[in-house]
């Protein structure tokens, strides 16, 4: 076989993240294709090294006996969803199976692990949706929605997106059209020229909120108020509580504010979780699925020791949820977080749900945690929730210093949890129990929430 040629392989399973393969005289193939397991498939040779190949231009020639047609009509060409033809009890199977390769792998004890907690919902569960403008082809009409898949310039235009509610599709095919009537430009990533950038909504799913973000550059004066009435006339489900007009001139591909304007209505909207409120900006983190929030939070709480008279360090604590919801026995709970803007918020939020016994600090987490041992303030249990990439062994060196018995890790990245969990483990502590959330149905992602105690507490 040689670079270019056509192979025709049968995937045979799916690593984790979304990786299907198959084989070749011995060799991995990977189809660069949202591809299942039991689909024959022919693709063209783009890679090939002695143990793996690459194929591209990928064509399904049979399908897989429990393949289902997906329920979304851009499924074939938007990068949003992985698994939608697979049924939803298809798609747990193979996720905990994904899992179980990952964590048996590296020799991990499975004997307590949970399974996996399916969703809620698995359409309209997303409580945040960042659409881009652009266009699907070079000089084609505007488009507004998500990457065309594999692309990192064509944008397709979402019409009935299945992970986003009737609203949010109501609010897009309006934007899409008005823009297009207008003439407007896009901003076009390589030249820096163009006007408009993104279209952002959110929404409280059980506060029945809707925030409404659009992004421009300052390359136009604009006027804003006919789309802003249209908008204001929509029939929908839930209430507009603000419509926000920002510019970002900034290169990035990152939504940033370098000004803004409300155009309607409030900045912040609200969402409720176990209990308790919230009031979140227009560019702080939250879950992206309120739902789902609740079913996460549910298992930090289970897999809680007794908090009675004890101090936890919610550490990486975002706009404090975590935090607040596990404040309720405790003696006092420290949460420590980067982002000022969510510190903030996270403050705010402790003195909306009247929580006395919970402080949110900005700043680096390892620094603002030593100076709470040099306060000889220690914790006796540690939350800990990074982003992607993980804790780190440097910084878990640092944590591991505080001498606490308990540490719960909620992770959304299962391969940088794992490299955590091994050098905890080699630091003294046990994994007691684990168990995955879905939530994020139709997509390769999950949680992982896992309690370690030491070995000699």
């Amino acid at each position: 076989m040689k670079k270019g040629e056509h192979l025709t392989i049968e995937v045979v399973d799916v690593k984790f993240p979304n990786k299907p393969y198959g084989f070749f005289e011995q060799r991995k193939v990977y189809p660069k294709l949202n591809c299942i397991p039991g689909q024959t498939v022919t693709g063209r040779i783009k890679k090939m090294k002695k143990d793996k190949i690459e194929l591209g231009n990928i064509e399904v020639i049979k399908k897989a006996e429990n393949q289902i047609e997906p329920a979304c009509i851009h499924f074939d060409l938007c990068g949003g969803c992985t698994y939608q033809h697979l049924s939803y009890n298809d798609q747990l199977e193979l996720k905990t199976g994904q899992i179980r390769e990952l964590f048996g792998g590296k020799q991990i004890d499975f004997e307590n692990f949970l399974g996996i907690v399916p969703a809620k919902q698995q359409f309209g569960y997303r409580n945040k949706m960042e659409l881009t403008f652009g266009n699907a082809e070079k000089d084609g009409p505007l488009t507004l929605g998500l990457h065309k898949r594999g692309s990192f310039y064509d944008i397709i235009t979402i019409r009935d997106c299945k992970l986003m509610d009737e609203d949010f599709n109501k609010i897009t095919n309006f934007t899409i059209e008005f823009f297009k009537k207008e003439n407007l430009s896009f901003y076009h990533k390589m030249k820096h020229t163009g006007f408009l950038r993104n279209l952002v909504i959110r929404k409280g799913e059980f506060t029945g909120e809707l925030l409404i973000n659009l992004i421009t550059t300052s390359q136009s004066d604009y006027d804003m108020n006919e789309w802003k009435n249209g908008i204001l006339s929509l029939e929908l489900s839930k209430k507009i509580i603000g419509l926000l007009w920002t510019i970002n001139d900034n290169i990035s591909d990152a939504v940033n504010s370098e000004s803004e304007k409300i155009l309607y209505g409030e900045k912040d909207f609200h969402e409720k979780l176990l209990g308790h409120d919230f009031k979140i900006s227009p560019y702080s983190f939250f879950q992206t699925n309120s739902s789902g929030a609740e079913l996460l939070y549910s298992k930090v709480l289970e897999f809680l020791p007794d908090t009675e008279d004890k101090i936890i360090f919610d550490l990486f604590s975002g706009t404090g949820t975590i935090g607040q919801i596990v404040s309720k026995n405790a003696r006092y709970v420290y949460g420590i977080e980067l982002v000022e803007e969510a510190v903030e918020k996270a403050n705010e939020n402790a003195e909306l749900n009247n929580i006395k016994n919970c402080k949110f600090i900005a700043g680096d987490v390892f620094k603002k945690a030593e100076e709470l041992r040099e306060a000889d303030i220690k914790p006796d249990i540690v939350i800990l929730d990074p982003p992607r990439a993980g804790v780190g062994q440097k910084a878990l060196e640092k944590i591991l210093e505080f001498d606490m018995n308990e540490i719960i890790y909620v992770s959304c990245n299962p391969k940088t949890f794992i490299q955590d969990v091994e050098i905890l483990k080699k630091s003294g502590f046990e994994l007691v129990k684990s168990v995955c959330v879905d939530m994020f149905p139709n997509t390769p992602h999950v949680e992982t929430v896992v309690l370690m105690s030491r070995k000699d507490k």
